[in-house]
């Protein structure tokens, strides 16, 4: 899943809105922030958003980089009008439809990048949750697909589900 947000402009003098005071790094933030966020980030008139998601089969067939690009460049053409220029968390990305600048770290260092992370991880953990209702003995509500012991004890226990990496171990052959 990625996601890409366009932030107003004016924000950069005058600052983010309340309601995204703390915004930094998704990974860093506990899950009624990042769904505090993501209210915010998707009501609001002044933010132009996108998210794209790639399923397992695709990560499967072209492997999970390409997957995150072909997600990153998915959700780059949904925003209207399309940047001129994006900011990217980490490395360059050689497929990207614009230009960029690569930041590493940039979800703890540029809001715009720290928004986007926050839309693409809670969509992800969303996801999960409705896996978590279809199969759930893998306990996805929990784990949100992380190779916890738990999650891999149960692909021991079931094999794999339809939207289980197969080229990742312990499901790679």
């Amino acid at each position: 899943v990625a996601g890409a947000a366009i932030l107003p402009p004016r924000w950069l003098a005058m600052g983010l809105p309340v309601e995204l005071a703390g915004l930094h790094d998704s990974k860093q933030l506990t899950e009624p922030q990042r769904e505090k966020y993501f209210e915010f980030l998707t009501a609001s008139a002044e933010i132009e958003f996108a998210i794209a998601a790639v399923d397992a089969g695709v990560i499967d067939e072209i492997n999970i980089l390409q997957a995150t690009h072909r997600a990153m460049n998915d959700a780059l053409v949904q925003l209207n009008p399309l940047p001129p220029h994006a900011l990217v968390d980490g490395r360059p990305v050689k497929t990207l439809r614009v230009p960029q600048t690569a930041i590493v770290k940039g979800d703890a260092l540029v809001y715009s990048i720290a928004a986007a992370s926050v839309l693409a991880k809670v969509t992800r953990d969303r996801l999960m949750l409705k896996a978590h209702v279809q199969w759930p003995e893998y306990a996805f509500a929990e784990h949100k697909g992380y190779g916890t012991a738990k999650h891999l004890a149960a692909i021991v226990k079931y094999g794999a589900c339809p939207i289980h990496q197969l080229t990742f171990a312990p499901l790679k052959p």
